[in-house]
């Protein structure tokens, strides 16, 4: 008979925890999340990239959950196991069970927890992963109380597991406004380096001089808290401004850590080592490949860049799927789409593995050839029932675009073909917020591509209308002139069509109203002759602006119902948007302000869907004058302060209806009138002070935002029922708990999530509890007493 194993008795709790030796920042909402995960099942699985935070989280929720369990909670390290049949040794030796008999370490870790209630923590499973999917099979169904809690780059993949990606500490979404320093310094990222800076320089904080340099550091390391500590380090002989010069060699500069941790954990180059070669050698050729796309691609995008000489294309959602297992891609969600992204750290590190295989000219030639064959077909497809997906397609791809668009002009070789493709993206430039760059890009093309070719024609007139938009007619003029001139001596009938078109638009700007005409009725016949319907139906939506102008209401309308069944002949949403706009403004002419109203929001309606800045403010200047003909001056001052801001972002009011800016001045006046400066006054600062969503609702259902306000008396964009569900996200509680919390099904309350994440412009709970947060200070407790971890 063998020696009896011995252990912690049943009663008598054992803790087997590595003490914290610094603090533990942020999480809340995560450690919440695996909490309750554990409550439902009894394997749960922290997933991520190296260095994320997975262990520390692990170790903090098994210190939180520990009177949960009676008979202990340990931790079982494996990184250091290289060995897979030493696993079930390994683990018995981490739960201090000695046995001394011949029975497999299997046999004696089952007899010993078979009647346990206690908590296992699994660390660094990735290197193992078959062995610890075993192991954990066998142990959970021979130990009914047992829960065990494991960290890997990917999940085990055993029956009744959930994981949890654990994703990098929160940042600032960088397309929102600046925080103040007091919202700033509650992100993780900034309060972890804050912290680890801190521990090394007595007295150090985050103020207003070194906050940028700050937010860059964390932003440079992904927010991946291993590297934000280690860059931390280096402020015993650096600068905050100094290390963020520095970072740009960030694998040399992050070499040292404390002596205790383990090596392969020293330095995030040897973490992202571990991981590459944890890889199969097509992972590896994948992972490298992958390293040249900029943002997120999608599966389409992985096939076409990167297939070939050891990948064939068949292989390449198979190889997807393993990379997004082990955390080397992201998986996002999109509304009809997934898409993959890579952490920047992992990226330049493919990036250094493909130029050492001497790929690296090859692929980024196949990523130029892609992206710029996707922004032509996006421009064959422009007027037709897939426009709008062609316009989201492409905002999601614009990182991309821009690589591409710079490598291709970067070659002399490739330059026309990028000034094809800056051309090609011309509704891009215009449906979103790329326009200022877009016009960059093309008279950068230009510039290189100076030769009096076909390219250089099209190029040229459509950087005219970005300039027209601008209100930079005289080099719209110009450019419009040379195009005209390389039309003619070629015989090019659609530059002459769209220099026409454009000519009129300057024009028209300039107040040049029959000269205008002349030159839009010139490109709806040219047009019409070479039979394409995108220049026709903008031809004739500017010609019967036009017309309304003169007080032609029979020709402008006629014109407008034109424009219409052009569009419809094609299903074509985004020209008959602004065709109903401009049928509007002259209905809105002609008195029938009711009529005009209905125009004016269901142009309003599609361009928001596409999310157009131009179209909506031109939308909500004719509301706004539509509402001032009705008498109703609040409304207008209100529309008016919202449309301050939409133009001030967009560059220049108006934007290429310049023509119409007298309409703006009149109600302007006439509401200035009516109301009294005061009360003007008020009205508009009210419009102003509703958010982008918010000052649409307002256009679209005459009703302002529920008053339902933070103590700081900010409007908030959310329905009441969405605010409340927002505060139960910030408190931590799950989808089930919130349904369960407000007695509705479950799928509701994740729909009402996604409505808050979407209004919001997040893609995280955590950044909701940040905004919650923010919502809830007063603007005299900015940076006083900042409340309890939001994160």
């Amino acid at each position: 008979m063998g020696a009896v194993a011995t252990g912690t008795p049943t009663g008598r709790q054992t803790v087997r925890l590595p003490a914290e030796v610094t603090s533990f920042v942020g999480r809340r909402h995560e450690a919440a999340e695996v909490k309750r995960m554990l409550s439902a099942s009894r394997l749960v699985t922290l997933t991520g990239a190296g260095g994320v935070g997975k262990t520390r989280l692990a170790l903090r929720v098994a210190d939180e959950a520990r009177r949960a369990f009676p008979d202990g909670v340990w931790l079982a390290e494996l990184a250091e196991l290289d060995n897979p049949s030493l696993l079930a040794q390994g683990v018995t030796e981490a739960l201090e069970i000695r046995d001394h008999s011949s029975r497999p370490a299997m046999d004696v870790l089952v007899d010993h927890l078979r009647d346990r209630q206690a908590l296992i923590v699994l660390d660094n499973c990735e290197h193992l992963l078959e062995e610890c999917a075993r192991l954990a099979d066998r142990l959970l169904r021979a130990a009914p109380r047992l829960r065990l809690l494991t960290t890997s780059r990917q999940a085990l993949g055993t029956a009744g597991e959930q994981s949890l990606a654990v994703p990098t500490l929160g940042l600032p979404d960088p397309r929102g406004a600046r925080p103040s320093l007091a919202t700033l310094a509650r992100y993780d990222a900034i309060r972890l380096f804050v912290e680890r800076a801190a521990a090394i320089v007595p007295g150090f904080e985050l103020d207003e001089d070194n906050r940028d340099a700050v937010e860059r550091i964390c932003r440079r390391l992904d927010g991946i808290p291993l590297g934000i500590e280690l860059a931390a380090v280096r402020l015993r002989a650096l600068s905050v401004q100094q290390l963020l010069e520095r970072l740009d060699d960030r694998f040399r500069l992050l070499t040292t850590g404390s002596r205790t941790v383990l090596p392969r954990h020293r330095t995030l180059r040897a973490l992202i080592d571990w991981s590459y070669e944890l890889c199969t050698e097509r992972e590896r050729l994948l992972w490298a490949r992958v390293s040249v796309f900029a943002g997120s691609l999608d599966l389409e995008a992985a096939e076409a860049v990167c297939s070939g000489e050891g990948i064939e294309r068949e292989e390449i959602l198979d190889l997807v799927a393993e990379l997004v297992d082990k955390s080397v891609l992201l998986r996002e969600e999109h509304r009809t789409s997934v898409r993959y992204r890579m952490l920047d750290t992992l990226r330049a590190y493919g990036r250094e593995r493909l130029a050492a295989s001497e790929e690296e000219a090859v692929r980024l030639r196949r990523h130029r050839d892609y992206y710029r064959g996707l922004a032509a077909d996006a421009r064959a497809a422009l007027f037709g029932p897939a426009q709008v997906q062609w316009f989201t397609r492409l905002h999601l791809e614009h990182a991309n675009l821009r690589t591409a668009l710079e490598g291709s002009l970067a070659d002399p070789g490739q330059a026309v073909r990028g000034l094809d493709m800056a051309a090609d993206l011309l509704y891009h430039w215009i449906t979103s917020y790329y326009l200022g760059e877009g016009r960059r890009w093309l008279d950068q093309a230009l510039a290189v591509c100076a030769e009096p070719t076909a390219a250089r024609a099209r190029a040229l007139w459509t950087d005219s209308w970005l300039a027209v938009i601008q209100s930079d007619t005289d080099a719209a003029a110009a450019m419009l002139e040379e195009s005209r001139s390389i039309g003619t001596r070629l015989g090019l009938d659609p530059v002459l069509a769209y220099t026409a078109l454009y000519s009129g638009m300057v024009a028209m700007y300039r107040g040049e109203t029959r000269s205008a005409i002349a030159l839009y009725e010139e490109a709806v016949s040219r047009h019409r002759a070479i039979g394409d319907p995108v220049g026709l139906a903008l031809a004739l939506i500017r010609l019967s602006l036009a017309h309304s102008f003169i007080g032609d209401s029979p020709g402008a309308i006629a014109l407008g119902e034109e424009s219409l069944a052009v569009c419809d002949a094609y299903g074509e949403g985004w020209h008959r948007a602004y065709t109903m706009m401009a049928l509007g403004v002259d209905v809105w002419r002609q008195g029938d302000t009711a009529r005009a109203a209905a125009l004016e929001k269901e142009s309003l309606s599609f361009n928001r869907s596409l999310d157009d800045p131009l179209g909506i403010g031109v939308n909500l200047e004719v509301l706004a004058w539509i509402a001032a003909t009705d008498r109703d001056y609040t409304r207008a001052a209100r529309l008016l302060g919202a449309l301050g801001i939409i133009w001030h972002a967009i560059g220049a009011p108006l934007s290429g209806y310049g023509h119409l800016v007298h309409y703006h001045e009149e109600c302007e006046a006439a509401a200035r009138r009516a109301l009294g400066k005061p009360a003007f006054n008020a009205a508009s600062k009210q419009g102003a002070r509703l958010s982008f969503t918010e000052a649409l609702g307002y256009a679209l259902e005459d009703e302002l935002p529920s008053e339902e306000t933070a103590a700081g008396g900010r409007p908030s964009p959310l329905t009441p029922r969405e605010s409340e569900i927002a505060q139960l996200v910030a408190r931590g509680l799950s989808n089930k708990e919130i349904a369960s919390s407000l007695v509705i099904a479950q799928r509701t309350a994740e729909g009402h999530i996604e409505h808050i994440l979407s209004k919001l412009g997040f893609n995280s709970r955590a950044q909701v509890a940040v905004w919650v947060a923010e919502q809830h200070r007063t603007p005299d407790a900015e940076g006083e007493h900042p409340p309890e971890d939001t994160v």
